[in-house]
């Protein structure tokens, strides 16, 4: 998917715009698929913007210049904005706003200035070739994005639509279900739905045999899970044996409360320095597909071990930044919570994250060593906030009989900057 723009300039010119910018959904059936309003809108248009199969499709109609979508597809928005207050017609897949071109436009040209005529979504249409409810599964894309950004959604029993980068992406996504011991979901490929050559087949993950797959797929998948299946709970707290690591792991039950006392919120940005495995920052994404984090690992083997950890828990998003707090901090984006989960002694880390940190933004640090654990003592008693000593113990063999061994203690402070 195009990367959005968001600060592109509209030219502003002494007239009254309107509504210029329509944006028409268009099916596979073309023409026939398009309202009389629709139809004169494209036909009126001095500007008529779209893909190459969009163009094709309303050929027909076109009676001004038309343009074929460039690459990046953004390189295309200072044309569009130079025709403001004149008709100009986007042409676009069933519904705009449905993963669609319609995002990227409404964030450089006013919404009071855009028509949007959809059509029903690829998921509609999937949805109703497969009889599914769409309230009830999930709907995500791949185009342009990782494969590995499904593995969330692969829940036992799950109803899942997704939309195809291309005509491999359904072998592909067959391929990582297998891998997951999933290889008994159900696999439904809906290809160039809407149009005449539309066409749905279905198999299995483990039995994939599906040639001639067409670019303009959607996949259905019903996700079936063997016991032993690599599921991603729901739940903060992942068991630590999902983690590749070297020992530089915040284990499972203070991770937990880690988590807690970060308290995400929908579409934050965290910085977790001393990224180690990547665990809090990993669940931190977990959490809602919209958060973000950036991870700070000096060490190059941690800092590759981590990309694979999220990769394989389905957060391929997981910026990773190699180098040493605080010198690689300076020129990363404000965040909303910050963890430290190593090297918060280290000369100007404290001051530079605690600087950087948004007003009411969350700081958490977990301690171990007691240099590090009196660092925090003098923090709070300037800085306030609330500091937490966490004791697991687990029961173990003692002998022939069951004792408690307890692990070392952490200290936690916990801060929102005012």
């Amino acid at each position: 998917m195009p990367t959005a723009v968001s600060s592109l300039p509209v030219p502003e010119v002494p007239v009254a715009t309107s509504r210029w910018l329509a944006i028409v959904g268009i099916g596979e059936d073309g023409l026939d698929s398009l309202t009389a309003a629709a139809r004169t809108l494209i036909s009126t248009a001095e500007l008529v913007v779209g893909g190459e199969r969009h163009l094709a499709l309303a050929r027909d109609l076109v009676r001004g210049r038309t343009l074929a979508w460039p690459r990046p597809l953004t390189a295309a928005f200072p044309e569009i904005a130079a025709h403001r207050g004149r008709p100009v017609v986007v042409l676009a897949t069933g519904d705009p706003f449905n993963y669609g071109v319609g995002r990227q436009l409404a964030a450089v040209v006013p919404p009071d200035e855009i028509l949007s005529l959809p059509q029903p979504s690829s998921f509609s249409l999937a949805a109703s070739r497969l009889c599914w409810s769409l309230p009830d599964l999930t709907a995500v894309t791949l185009h342009g994005r990782p494969l590995e950004s499904i593995v969330r959604h692969l829940q036992p029993g799950a109803r899942i639509l997704a939309l195809s980068w291309d005509q491999a992406t359904p072998e592909k996504l067959a391929a990582l279900l297998v891998a997951r011991q999933m290889g008994d979901s159900r696999i439904s490929v809906l290809e160039a739905l809407g149009g005449p050559r539309e066409r749905v087949r279905h198999t299995t993950a483990e039995s994939f045999d599906l040639a001639g797959i067409d670019p303009l797929n959607l996949i259905g998948v019903e996700v079936a899970a063997a016991p032993d299946a690599a599921v991603v709970p729901l739940a903060s707290g992942l068991d630590d044996a999902l983690f590749e690591h070297d020992g530089q792991l915040t284990k499972r039950d203070i991770r937990a409360v880690t988590l807690a006392a970060l308290a995400p919120r929908q579409g934050e940005l965290l910085w977790d320095v001393g990224l180690g495995a990547g665990s809090v920052a990993i669940e931190w994404l977990l959490r809602h597909p919209a958060m973000r984090a950036i991870g700070i690992e000096a060490r190059p083997d941690r800092a590759a071990r981590a990309a694979r950890n999220a990769a394989f828990l389905g957060t391929p998003d997981l910026r990773i930044v190699e180098g040493q707090a605080p010198a690689v901090l300076a020129d990363l984006p404000a965040p909303d919570a910050v963890f430290v989960g190593g090297g918060f002694s280290d000369e100007g880390v404290f001051e530079a994250v605690w600087s950087a940190l948004k007003a009411g933004g969350r700081l958490v640090v977990n301690a171990v060593a007691i240099e590090t654990e009196t660092r925090l003592f003098a923090l709070h008693a300037k800085h306030g906030g609330e500091l937490v000593r966490v004791q697991i113990a687990r029961a173990e063999p003692v002998g022939t009989m069951t004792g408690w061994r307890p692990a070392m203690p952490v200290t936690q402070w916990r801060a929102v900057k005012p």
